[in-house]
């Protein structure tokens, strides 16, 4: 994983509630056998109208094209399980994600690979899509040691899990984390064996 310090950029506003995961990846996209080609597919039947950008489509619009946060409705992620979902929008250059809550299985598959999520109450997510919403006023930067965003007039703090925090500041994934302590482990089993010779 790409380790997570602190990260300056564009944050778009994606309010809509329940954006599942068809809408992040939809199903045409899911054909390969490796993760080539998924920013492509994040958000494409919303991105694309009949081949060409859709002017509607926030991601689409000056001064956002560029965005590697958003801020977004509750309950993003949800629908099916597809780790694609996660691919692709780490593909179009998104970081992070803040909102009120993201789907159990969404939220683990960013964890596994890389992108942030930060959940706030209802009227801080509120207020920050306000201030997102204007091109004039869409710069964030999120600092993950002290755990908090910087917005042009304030700071908001988060709250993230010690463990998950650990693994976004050295970029380590379970695998990673599980191989710091391969010494450990070896000897726990040299001793295992020693101390049950009949396994």
């Amino acid at each position: 994983m790409t380790p997570f310090h602190s990260v300056s950029g564009v944050a778009a506003p994606m309010m809509t509630p329940n954006i599942d995961t068809d809408v992040i990846m939809p199903k045409m996209f899911l054909k390969g056998v490796d993760r080539s080609g998924l920013g492509e597919g994040a958000f494409n039947l919303l991105r694309f109208r009949a081949g060409r950008p859709n002017p509607d489509f926030v991601l689409n619009r000056d001064g956002y094209r560029d965005a590697c946060f958003l801020v977004v409705g509750p309950n993003f992620g949800c629908g099916s399980s597809r780790e694609h979902a996660v691919w692709g929008l780490q593909q179009l250059g998104i970081r992070a994600l803040i909102g009120t809550s993201f789907a159990g299985i969404f939220s683990d598959n960013c964890a596994n690979n890389g992108l942030l999520t930060i959940s706030l109450d209802a009227a801080t997510v509120g207020t920050l899509a306000g201030i997102v919403a204007s091109p004039a006023s869409n710069r964030l930067t999120i600092d993950l040691e002290p755990q908090i965003i910087r917005f042009a007039g304030g700071i908001i703090p988060f709250a993230i899990e010690p463990a998950r925090k650990e693994a976004f500041l050295t970029g380590r994934d379970a695998i990673s984390s599980t191989l710091v302590l391969a010494d450990d482990i070896r000897a726990f089993e040299a001793r295992h064996r020693a101390d049950n010779p009949w396994f």
